[in-house]
């Protein structure tokens, strides 16, 4: 079968390599990864975020080791097959997405036992006690024996269970527990296997589900790896250049253009600091409708993200940069570990670069940072419904109307539910009772700053905060389609207050040359006073260079 002469359809929710291969839908070939981990070891373990490729990973080793040549044509992996020392092997697979976690351990177990009597009956094997580890044990030395050949184990979202109960972390102990019991049969039965395969989003502590498996080769940093799930820009340019094409047209722009689009949304992800990836997910459904949605946010579950964000108080600001050690996120399991380590291996946040033996962190893409910055809005200020504010916003700036943002920010401020405001002044208050030789900045500063830095973000303006320059650091920095804008912003009590706060912000820009940088560009500078007995921007200055 040519399967290079098939029409590339898009495989939008097929995770089946079979289908995928045999009904002609488009593949980027990734086989060489698969076939060099089968060449190097028996044993790994791989972490990435959701909607990432893991399953269809998992379902091509399982083709592999099940023998279905045919449907690697035109693939790397397909002289693996003409080896002499190759065979075919039982595959088991435990989709762990699929398990029952809401209704306590004993239907865990059960739900467990299930899945490892359906791959029993496939392998036609016969397994009769009814605990989960004993049965699994049961399946792979049977299943070794029925076919004269070791077992390939592929497991698919090891932590789903896990991540269902993060906010309960005596729930999600337990069920961990459940699950290092289980797992620790794979390391006993050796013998029996060829090749053992895991996926999930959380990487594991040495205390965690897999302390028993000192075996298991965590691949999900290395850099020989990087690229094997998601799609780099030249897979992208060469696997889908008559979608491109096509696109491009329908949508009255030039291929770079679009390409360029695409790239500021989708791309960015990276588990190495260098190789830069494209959400699959994301990538694929743009081009069956292609509209710059957030595709990959919005199939996920953000109400975690929400709830996280919630107790841990978090601003979309504080990661943007962050500096954290390499091995930060085996320090401890999800539902313990630290805001930043949660977001990275939830895919919110990726490696922008390595710096020594550590890794500083960023937001991937326009999608994943608009999102966030979204569902902080929600999350922490309770504001709801305001994609066309934010639209609005993501125009003017683009059109170099810096008046509008004064407008919609003002607008902003007057719909935040009054307890907001008294939540920030509690902790403001409890700030100054812990030392009192301590002075923070005013409370209502890093409010107002924070609130309006989210809302730039969350209209897909390009902004960053605190920026460097010779002689201190900005507010905020915000860019739209070239338009440049430089804001300062200060807190006053009282409207007459407010001008002169006003008048010291922009003479602090000038001063500190926030806007020196920019001497070759046109930039908007904007100064901010808001009157915090008001709460609401009292004045401000515009000044257009």
């Amino acid at each position: 079968m040519n399967f290079a002469k098939m029409k590339a359809k898009l495989p939008i929710g097929i995770q089946t390599f079979d289908i995928i291969r045999s009904e002609g839908y488009l593949y980027v070939d990734k086989t060489k990864y698969l076939i060099d981990l089968i060449d190097s070891g028996r044993v790994y373990f791989l972490s990435r975020p959701r909607r990432f490729g893991k399953s269809l990973t998992i379902s091509t080793f399982d083709a592999i080791f099940s023998g279905k040549r045919e449907l690697f044509e035109g693939l790397y992996a397909s002289e693996f097959f003409e080896r002499p020392e190759y065979k075919t092997h039982p595959v088991v697979r435990l989709d762990m997405s699929n398990l029952t976690t809401d209704m306590g351990s004993d239907n865990l177990r059960s739900s467990i036992l299930n899945q490892v009597m359906e791959n029993a009956d496939r392998l036609h094997v016969n397994i009769e006690t009814t605990l989960p580890g004993d049965a699994l044990s049961n399946l792979l030395s049977r299943a070794a024996q029925k076919y004269n050949a070791t077992t390939a184990v592929l497991i698919d979202e090891y932590d789903k269970p896990i991540l269902d109960s993060i906010h309960d972390i005596e729930k999600a102990e337990a069920v961990r527990d459940i699950l290092r019991n289980f797992y620790a049969r794979i390391k006993a039965a050796d013998r029996h296997l060829c090749f053992v395969f895991i996926t999930g989003i959380s990487k594991f502590s040495k205390v965690g589900v897999f302390s028993a498996m000192n075996n298991l080769t965590d691949i999900s940093m290395n850099d020989k790896y990087a690229a094997m799930l998601g799609y780099t820009e030249s897979e992208l340019l060469s696997c889908f250049d008559a979608h491109i094409g096509d696109t491009a047209a329908d949508m009255s722009k030039s291929k770079e253009c679009l390409c360029a689009e695409i790239r500021e949304h989708y791309d960015g992800f990276s588990f190495d600091g260098k190789t830069r990836l494209y959400n699959p997910f994301s990538v694929l459904n743009f081009f069956n409708d292609p509209t710059f949605n957030n595709y990959w946010f919005a199939s996920g579950t953000p109400s975690v993200l929400v709830e996280y964000a919630k107790r841990h108080d978090l601003e979309t600001e504080n990661f943007r940069g962050l500096e954290v050690s390499k091995d930060f996120t085996s320090v401890a399991e999800i539902e313990r570990a630290s805001p930043e380590s949660f977001l990275f291996q939830s895919g919110y946040l990726t490696v922008r670069e390595r710096k020594g033996r550590n890794l500083i962190l960023d937001y991937p893409n326009n999608e994943v940072l608009s999102s966030v910055a979204d569902l902080f809005l929600y999350g922490k200020y309770k504001i709801a419904g305001i994609s066309a504010t934010q639209n609005n916003l993501e125009r003017a700036l683009g059109n170099g109307q810096p008046e509008e943002l004064i407008k919609i920010y003002n607008s902003l401020l007057a719909n935040l539910p009054y307890d907001i405001y008294e939540r920030e002044e509690r902790k403001y208050n409890a700030m100054k009772e812990k030392k009192d030789d301590y002075a923070p900045p005013p409370y209502a500063e890093s409010f107002y700053h924070a609130l309006l830095f989210t809302l730039l973000w969350s209209s897909r303006v390009n902004t960053t905060a605190e920026n460097h320059s010779y002689w201190g650091r900005s507010d905020i920095e915000a860019e739209k389609n070239g338009h440049r804008y430089v804001v300062e912003l200060k807190v006053a009590d009282g409207k007459d207050a407010a001008k002169s706060a006003a008048a010291d912000a922009m003479k602090q820009i000038h001063e500190k040359g926030y806007a020196d940088k920019y001497a070759q560009e046109s930039v908007t500078l904007i100064a901010i006073a808001v009157d915090r007995e008001r709460r609401r921007v009292a004045e401000f200055i515009i000044v257009r260079s």
